[in-house]
């Protein structure tokens, strides 16, 4: 089998995948300061749990935009696995031109994004990855990445305002049942989800009309917040969740690892 990660600065996606399928899905706390051995530990009981060996894990491949912990989870992961630890860098070698000023400054789960959608659409298309940050990958169906906006992730946005603004509560990231709500927590569910969702749809517009043909490019959300905004917006296609761990296993087969 193989083991993917994609390890961000709010929490890592792991998966693991029987040739082509990913099997079982898992999300964690990035939390940086853990050891080699802690993460190994840590990864073991994931695998056990789900029922898997972590002897059967034949390859393992990662795409990381948090260094800090890189390291430390490639070393624990080469000890539990006994694999080498294979990464997604802007510098890769993947199917996959970055069309940009600055194509070393890409960020790998962005790569992984473009190859995972590209693997799935065959065509123009859009990812919408909501994390930390609320991403727009766009990509050609001649596998050229050309860039695309990045804006503050929801609960980034839903954070930042209570945090800034003392009186104001903190609350869940669940819509109310009005945008002239009554309650000061429903009013700021109301701005946070309605105005993320019409921010996605505004950009989405914005994006359609830069376009470089004349296709009109296929919009795929993923990320651990797509399920919670996607039903406010109109002009997401499809979500898939595991979408970024597929492009790190379309990179992990183009790196000849074998599982």
């Amino acid at each position: 089998m193989l083991l993917t990660l994609d390890i961000g600065n709010s929490e890592i996606t792991a998966g693991v995948f029987r040739d082509q399928s990913l099997l079982r899905q898992w999300r964690i706390s990035s939390l940086p300061g853990r050891t080699p051995d802690e993460w190994a530990v840590l990864m073991e009981s994931f695998l056990t749990q789900a029922g898997y060996d972590p002897g059967s894990i034949m390859a393992v491949c990662l795409a990381s935009v948090a260094p800090s912990i890189t390291g430390g989870l490639k070393s624990g992961l080469a000890h539990l696995t006994g694999s080498e630890v294979a990464e997604l860098r802007a510098d890769s070698d993947v199917p996959l031109t970055l069309d940009v000023d600055e194509p070393l400054a890409v960020g790998a789960d962005r790569i992984a994004n473009s190859l995972g959608v590209l693997d799935a659409v065959h065509g123009d298309a859009v990812v919408i990855d909501f994390g930390t940050a609320t991403t727009f990958d766009c990509v050609t169906a001649d596998r050229r990445f050309i860039g695309g906006p990045i804006m503050p992730g929801l609960r980034t946005s839903a954070d930042e305002l209570t945090q800034k603004a003392s009186r104001l509560p903190a609350t869940e990231l669940t819509a109310p049942s009005r945008v002239i709500a009554r309650r000061t927590d429903d009013c700021i569910r109301a701005g946070v989800l309605y105005g993320a969702a019409d921010a996605v749809d505004g950009m989405i517009g914005r994006i359609r009309g830069e376009w470089p043909t004349d296709v009109e490019p296929v919009v795929v959300a993923t990320g651990g917040l797509a399920d919670i905004l996607v039903p406010f917006t109109t002009s997401v296609d499809r979500v898939t969740q595991g979408l970024t761990l597929e492009g790190i296993r379309v990179a992990a087969q183009h790196f000849g690892l074998t599982w």
